[in-house]
């Protein structure tokens, strides 16, 4: 049914503005709709596969009956009543709805049917294996339940000389490499001590040594010593070893506070504030500079930003070594140092690790190079596997030319490629393939699948973020209805903030979640704190912590909290009236303070939303907000924050109810953080956190211009930067690739309440796969592509 009673009034869904249907499915749960002739509740149904509807409880058919017949009257009068005028022979409708700002939504923005991606070629069955029988070790594996194709065979058995092992999203590398480890001890009898298998995670590196317990002939003794970790766990030993005293882990930053006590101090030096200076993303760029191996005296900073870190790196690096600390990236430091400048003990090394395997080399980075090329630049036994299309970890470091160019360093290598997907069905593979191949910096290759259904990913087109969560959150209800399991779903996004709204919609339903993060609420963060600051001080002009948080934005620091405390009491007054008392500002500085009261009782009469837009125009945030510009964080931006918080805003009437339910998702944020991953439960997380992950079902959000990509791409892009555009397509590629079964992408008609345009990457997703590819793959293992 379409028609329900609201406030006193009829409603239809098809005369409502689209911006409204949120409202109305708020106003829902709150049992505010009725049915016009009964005055059950009604729910309002918003989701992927069918265009929204009014549900009523079980209940006669004659109360449907009479509903129907009302809409079918109703329906006839409005066609009846359209007006329309004659120009040149042409019938034009005279009533339109136009927006004036282009901004709002008009009747005419309804609901659209999901968009099957077509751009699919005919699946073609690729033969795992051109073996009818299998023969030795390979068979003994089989018989074990491990089978691997030509090429993972071809792989796994190749143990001289530099090997790239190119493996494709769901191709097998996980086996392939513990495979070729298990054929080098048994076959080949090699010595468990001569091998290192690097792995990116230390929960990788146990799942690697879990798994080759099964191995036939693979003894204990022989995986107690076979050395298998991470970076940072090997070379940390290593220094251990050398020099205990100096490495020893009583004297390592393990946490990011103990770093950032360090950078504050020397903030304060140079007279930083606390609470507005970006310390964590100052941490970010020293691990990237270290990364890189860039010690302080070669930054040259590009803004004054950069000029600050650049400050705070090198009293960092003279505090640091001064107490005898160390942190995670000095390992790897250290290490090199320790190696370049002790070539006897390089030699050691080199000789006791003769043969070196490294698990996801597309994300490697300077420092972790170089020290590999010194470990295998005698025996040069180096095998090597990742994909350079899953290469997403630039803000760490990694940079996907390594892979790219290890043939160049290493011309004598051999190169296998694992093209055979054995996760996801051939439409997702497919449509996955139609976005990577656009890339340029790339090898030239191709996924295929194993097999295929006739679930074709599909494109969907809710009108807002609140919209997008709530056809979500509908259709993961639906398909759980019918048999699916919460731990089937995984639900991608960008950044953490894209999934507000998701969050927010699934704590109000009833379904498990599991949310990994590590940042804040969205509430918390700086500029939306600013804006609540005010609207709290609104309602109890009292607030303490509001009036913390308010300070920088009225620019001013820290140290005048004392003062305004003084002053309530000796002027015997609150926070806000107590502004108005603070001596020896600018003359206009003091104008605006003197101001705040009157405006602060203004606000309080405002919807939130308004609220948030006189605080913007009127109040000096957008002044505030401007001077902050980015402050290091190529990813967020407060004014972008703002936007965010009005669309979040806009589901309530009243600032009191927007500041209870912002109290409510705070506590139920740190509520989730503090709860273990749930694997039972439906999966929220970052495209990043996704990588080597699957699930059957996957929604990936936000597929729009400046989302996904990101601004910050679109921006370098413009500038004539192509990689951090072609890192945001391999973002893409991966979020698509851990679809097993069903895949859906969203395309929000608005973002952050204004119009939105589709992202490249569902144009892309749209036109067949094609290759143009500046780099070749030379010398394959496994005959002919």
């Amino acid at each position: 049914m379409k028609t329900a009673l609201y406030k006193q009034k009829v409603i239809q869904l098809s005369s409502i503005e689209r911006s409204q249907w949120q409202q109305m499915y708020n106003a829902s749960i709150r049992q505010e709709l009725t049915c016009m002739h009964c005055g059950e509740p009604l729910r309002i149904y918003i989701g992927i596969h069918e265009a929204p509807f009014f549900i009523h409880p079980p209940t006669s058919l004659d109360c449907l009956k009479e509903v129907a017949a009302y809409e079918r009257e109703s329906q006839k009068k409005q066609s009846d009543r359209t007006e329309t005028s004659s120009l040149n022979g042409f019938k034009m409708p005279v009533r339109r709805e136009i927006s004036s700002s282009g901004n709002e939504s008009s009747a005419t923005d309804q609901w659209k049917p999901p968009e099957p991606i077509k751009a699919i070629p005919t699946f073609t069955a690729h033969h795992k294996s051109g073996h009818e029988e299998y023969t030795g070790y390979r068979a003994i594996l089989k018989e074990q339940g491990i089978s691997l194709d030509d090429q993972q065979w071809n792989a796994a058995t190749t143990t001289e000389g530099p090997l790239l092992i190119l493996a494709g999203a769901g191709s097998g590398k996980t086996r392939v490499l513990t495979t070729r480890a298990a054929y080098m001890l048994t076959e080949k009898n090699y010595s468990p001590k001569q091998m290192i298998l690097v792995t990116f995670t230390a929960k990788a590196a146990k799942e690697m040594k879990e798994r080759m317990t099964i191995y036939p002939g693979v003894t204990k003794g022989a995986l107690q010593q076979l050395v298998v970790g991470t970076f940072h766990s090997i070379f940390y030993r290593m220094l251990m070893h050398y020099d205990f005293e100096k490495w020893n882990s009583q004297h390592l930053l393990k946490w990011d506070w103990q770093k950032d006590q360090i950078l504050k101090e020397a903030g304060r030096e140079i007279d930083l504030d606390e609470k507005e200076f970006a310390y964590d993303q100052a941490l970010t760029q020293i691990s990237w500079w270290k990364n890189h191996m860039q010690n302080p005296n070669e930054i040259k900073p590009k803004d004054i930003w950069e000029e600050r870190a650049a400050y705070l790196y090198k009293r960092y690096e003279q505090m640091r070594t001064s107490k005898r600390l160390f942190d995670f990236d000095d390992m790897l430091l250290g290490c090199y140092d320790l190696l370049t400048t002790n070539q006897a003990l390089l030699e050691r090394y080199q000789e006791r690790f003769a043969y070196v395997s490294i698990d996801e080399f597309q994300d490697i980075n300077k420092v972790q190079v170089e020290l590999i090329t010194l470990l295998t630049e005698t025996k040069r036994n180096l095998c090597v596997v990742g994909d350079d299309d899953q290469s997403i970890y630039a803000f760490r470091g990694s940079d996907p030319d390594y892979i790219l160019n290890f043939k160049s360093d290493y011309p004598e290598a051999k190169v296998c490629v694992l093209d055979q997907n054995y996760r996801s069905t051939h439409p997702i593979v497919e449509s996955a393939n139609n976005v990577i191949t656009t890339n340029k910096t790339r090898f030239n290759k191709q996924l295929h699948a194993q097999h295929t259904d006739e679930n074709a990913p599909v494109l969907f087109f809710p009108y807002d973020e609140e919209e997008e969560a709530t056809m979500i959150v509908n259709d993961i209800k639906s398909r759980i209805k019918n048999g699916a399991e919460p731990s089937d779903f995984a639900v991608l996004f960008r950044t953490n903030v894209t999934s507000r709204a998701l969050f927010e919609r699934m704590v109000t339903s009833s379904l498990p979640i599991s949310i990994e993060s590590d940042g804040d609420s969205f509430y918390r963060r700086k500029a939306v704190r600013k804006v609540l600051a005010y609207l709290q001080l609104c309602i109890n002009p009292d607030n303490g912590q509001a009036i913390q948080d308010l300070i920088g934005a009225l620019f001013l620091k820290q140290q005048v909290i004392q003062d305004l405390k003084a002053l309530t009491i000796t002027e015997d007054c609150s926070f806000v009236e107590a502004l108005t008392h603070l001596s020896g500002l600018p003359n206009f500085q003091q104008k605006k303070l003197q101001k705040l009261p009157e405006q602060f009782k203004q606000i309080k009469k405002k919807t939130p939303v308004e609220a948030i837009a006189f605080i913007e125009q009127e109040m000096g945030l957008k002044d505030y907000l401007k001077k902050q510009g980015n402050e290091g964080n190529k990813l967020d931006r407060g004014s972008d924050d703002v936007r965010d918080l009005k669309v979040a805003a806009r589901q309530h009437e009243t600032i009191e109810a927007f500041i209870q339910h912002v109290d409510h998702m705070i506590a139920k944020q740190e509520e989730a953080r503090k709860m273990p991953a749930e694997k039972t439960a439906v999966q929220l997380l970052t495209i990043h956190r996704a990588k080597g992950l699957e699930y059957k079902h996957v929604y990936i959000l936000g597929a729009n211009e400046g989302s996904l990509p990101h601004d910050y791409a679109l921006d370098a892009w413009r500038e004539g930067d192509d990689k951090p555009l072609e890192e945001e397509r391999r973002l893409m590629y991966v979020a698509m690739t851990r679809a097993k079964n069903t895949l859906a992408i969203s395309v929000p008609t608005m973002r952050r309440g204004k119009r939105a345009h589709s992202s490249r990457f569902v144009r892309e997703v749209k036109k067949m796969a094609r290759t143009q590819s500046k780099h070749k793959i030379p010398s394959l293992i496994g005959g002919k592509r």
